[in-house]
């Protein structure tokens, strides 16, 4: 018993003896190869290891990492380039809000801005390339929301109106573009120029969409400011520039009005409202020069729906209107209507620009150039630019603001831009800048 003890344990065990004594001759060989392979590594190239992260990359690592960058690098200044358009001449910073409306002076040396922010400030434009502008700002009464601005008296004053807790009022700042006297000179400040005159609740509590302002030039007119102001309401008011004098009152009955202007001759009003048509109206002079009344004495029939932004031409005997008809017609209303004779549609054309699903885009603003055939419109953040005599497209500048676009004015004559003069175009938005556009050429369009 004992005997086949033994002979049941010797078994397993030589089997375990001798699958060690195998494992311990393959460990061996494999310590012998390793060992014979560090010894054959160069010993320049163990040393050069460490410092290869700081100087020996891989060559095709490098290059892919260097060629991926490098492209990336272009595609922003591609993209940077396409932010930059042409006509994109220099752009007004420094204010805090939104910009709600701006306009050039008569003489085109200086642009009024107006912000939410509840001041205005008037940059000195001596070239528009210029890479800083002298700026007076005026603070307005506190609580004061401005909506529109307009020059008075050539570039000496500015008109605006600002929405208040009561309802809008007009203000008028006059010297604002007066030289420092030397005692401001040596104390280094400027004293804030004065409201000369102010009117409160001009449109009850309704606010003030637009002001425009024009020089009675027609007639017996004697030359000074006109300035019209066009409630949300239905009523227009007609001002004395540089008295402050209410001269008259004129109501669309439409519901609601969208925008007025005054022909640069100071003659007549027009009026884009909630309705298809538009009327018009014409400030008759007294012989010593003053405003006697105010009468209405056409109205333009044509479009289909309801007009949303017009403007005079430079001569003050056409009118441009933009209609959700989706057409823009150019008007003569150099007629004799006071024998009834109707004013006449000189050209019907389509609006051409349209949103991504192809629906014709309203207008929001329009502007003629001083030489009458450039007209610029704006839809949003679109700003476009229109052949006034064939309605083709000059050109376009999308997303010409980082939101919508809240004003735009034409320069009343050419600015020096680098040196040579060109027409300007001032354009406000609510991103917070006022921005500058040199003209498209007009070419054989």
């Amino acid at each position: 018993m004992a005997a086949s003890l033994v002979s049941s344990l010797t078994v397993p065990l030589v089997s375990a003896v001798l699958g060690a004594a195998i494992a311990l001759v393959f460990l061996a060989g494999y310590l012998s190869r390793k060992r014979a392979a560090i010894a054959h590594i160069p010993p320049t190239a163990t040393a050069a290891a460490p410092e290869q992260p700081k100087h020996v990359r891989p060559s095709n690592q490098a290059q892919h990492k260097k060629g991926h960058l490098r492209a990336h690098h272009h595609a922003a200044d591609k993209d940077a380039a396409k932010k930059h358009h042409h006509l994109d001449v220099n752009t007004l910073r420094g204010h805090t809000d939104s910009v709600t409306a701006l306009a050039f002076s008569n003489d085109a040396g200086n642009l009024a801005t107006v912000c939410a922010d509840g001041a205005i400030r008037v940059f000195r434009i001596d070239d528009t390339s210029s890479k800083s502008f002298k700026i007076l700002r005026i603070n307005l009464p506190a609580g004061a929301h401005p909506t529109a601005v307009t020059f008075s008296e050539g570039s000496s004053s500015v008109v605006v109106a600002a929405q208040v807790l009561l309802g809008s009022s007009l203000y008028m700042y006059a010297d604002v573009s007066a030289p420092p006297t030397a005692e401001n000179k040596q104390q280094g400040k400027l004293s804030p120029p004065e409201i000369k005159w102010s009117h409160p609740k001009i449109h009850g509590k309704e606010s003030v969409l637009n002001v425009a302002a024009a020089r009675a030039t027609h007639g017996s007119g004697d030359g000074s400011t006109i300035i019209i102001s066009c409630s949300e309401a239905t009523d227009i008011k007609v001002w004395h520039g540089k008295s402050g004098k209410e001269l008259g009152t004129v109501d669309t009955n439409q519901l609601k009005n969208n925008m007025a202007d005054i022909s640069p001759n100071g003659r007549f009003i027009a009026a884009a409202a909630f309705t298809a048509d538009v009327k018009v109206w014409e400030i008759v002079y007294s012989k010593d020069g003053s405003v006697k009344e105010v009468n209405k004495v056409m109205q333009l029939k044509g479009h289909k729906s309801a007009v949303t932004c017009l403007c005079f031409a430079p001569n003050s005997e056409e009118i441009i209107t933009a209609s959700k008809d989706g057409s823009i017609r150019v008007w003569n209303i150099n007629v004799r209507y006071h024998l009834d004779e109707d004013p006449k549609t000189l050209r019907v054309m389509p609006i051409p620009l349209h949103d991504s699903k192809g629906s014709v885009c309203q207008y929001d603003h329009m502007n003629v150039s001083p030489d009458g055939k450039i007209l610029a419109i704006t839809s949003g953040s679109t700003l476009q630019w229109l052949c006034v005599e064939t309605g083709a497209v000059l050109d376009t500048a999308e997303k010409a603001h980082e939101g919508d676009i809240t004003g735009i004015a034409w320069a009343p004559h050419k600015i020096p831009n680098g040196g040579m003069p060109v027409f300007i175009l001032g354009t406000a938005g609510v991103d917070k800048k006022v921005k500058l556009w040199s003209a498209p050429e007009v070419g054989s369009t």
